[in-house]
């Protein structure tokens, strides 16, 4: 998939300062530098978040992109979507908008609903994003609605796939997971 103009909005950017407790520890001085110039609500090419997310993985591990995109939830989206997000299936049908709302640009890739029922459901991602970041994206979501869920992540690009895709499972079953989008 190639985009064109693809950016990210600055508090997406910003998320990894605020999941470390010494960042010039594990980024550097370098990264430091340019972190300090990223105003939160400007945009920036999606090369700088990636690049970001790569040596964050390289220096701290899966679990470290995990919780800088449940900061980034957190900052970019919660307090603006908390009052919409009543259920997992929220969370769900409602990705694609999120990464939108945070990312511009031609042919940059979303989210699909392939499948959704009772404590399940199978998401395809073909966004450029770092996949342990969208896990974590999905974590906080459905954790603002009340609903934890195991997320699997069953197919990946980066091991030959034609795209992401994620199974999401939960011992919820009910409103808190369906919400508006059980069948009627």
């Amino acid at each position: 998939m190639s985009s064109t103009n693809h950016e990210t909005i600055g508090s997406d950017i910003l998320a990894v300062l605020r999941t470390m407790k010494s960042p010039e520890l594990i980024l550097g001085p370098e990264w430091l530098t340019r972190l300090r110039a990223i105003d939160p609500s400007e945009w920036y090419p999606i090369e700088t978040l990636l690049e970001l997310l790569k040596h964050l993985a390289k220096r701290s591990g899966h679990a470290a992109v995990v919780q800088m995109g449940r900061q980034l939830f957190r900052d970019s989206h919660q307090a603006r979507l908390t009052p919409e997000l009543r259920s997992a299936g929220d969370v769900i049908f409602g990705i694609d908008a999120m990464y939108h709302h945070a990312n511009r640009g031609q042919d940059i890739g979303g989210w699909q609903v392939l499948r959704f029922a009772p404590g399940s459901a199978v998401l395809r991602k073909t966004t450029p994003h770092h996949c342990a970041l969208e896990e974590g994206i999905l974590h906080e979501a459905l954790h603002t609605t009340g609903v934890d869920a195991l997320i699997v992540q069953s197919a990946c690009v980066s091991q030959g796939a034609t795209a992401c895709e994620f199974e999401l499972r939960s011992s919820v079953r009910d409103h808190r997971w369906m919400g508006s989008h059980a069948p009627r």
